[in-house]
């Protein structure tokens, strides 16, 4: 196996007793880094240190990673032209927050008869909010309800 010392220099290849001898007299843990190399690699220092430095780093890529909220309006086949601006404009500031927008439109008893008209209303929303979002998810049925999903276009 590859080892690498204690201070970060580079032992050579070693047999593995070689290396655990190595371990016990600096009073440290043989870890092996890299399994899949040919031969393998191992380093010689204190595991706990390791685990401890290595949980800091993923809890630093975690804090970096930003989530995306999706905020969701809700309308019916037959919404007033009125009612669909506020709900546009609710979704228009959404999306220059930088959330995903859900735009779902629910039927109710007979209503589902006429799916064109709830594909016309999720058009007309894409239109009115094509200068600042992309669709993200086309319209499509599912269940009652049909719904797309609009993502703000990168500036």
């Amino acid at each position: 196996m590859r080892l690498i010392g204690p201070e970060g220099e580079n032992i050579g290849v070693v047999s593995t007793q070689e290396a655990l001898q190595i371990a016990r007299d600096a009073e440290l843990d043989l870890v092996e880094v890299a399994p899949n190399s040919d031969p393998p690699v191992c380093r010689v220092l204190d595991y706990g240190k390791f685990l401890y430095e290595k949980a800091k780093k993923d809890r630093e890529a975690r804090k970096s990673q930003s989530k995306v909220e999706i905020k969701e309006i809700r309308l019916r086949p037959k919404t007033s032209d009125h009612h669909r601006g506020f709900k546009v404009r609710d979704a228009r500031n959404w999306l220059n927050d930088g959330k995903k927008v859900r735009v779902r439109i629910r039927f109710r008893g007979r209503e589902i008869t006429y799916p064109e008209l709830a594909l016309e209303d999720l058009k007309q929303i894409a239109d009115d909010l094509a200068d600042i979002a992309t669709i993200e998810q086309a319209p499509n049925m599912e269940g009652r309800t049909m719904f797309m999903m609009l993502a703000p276009t990168k500036k």
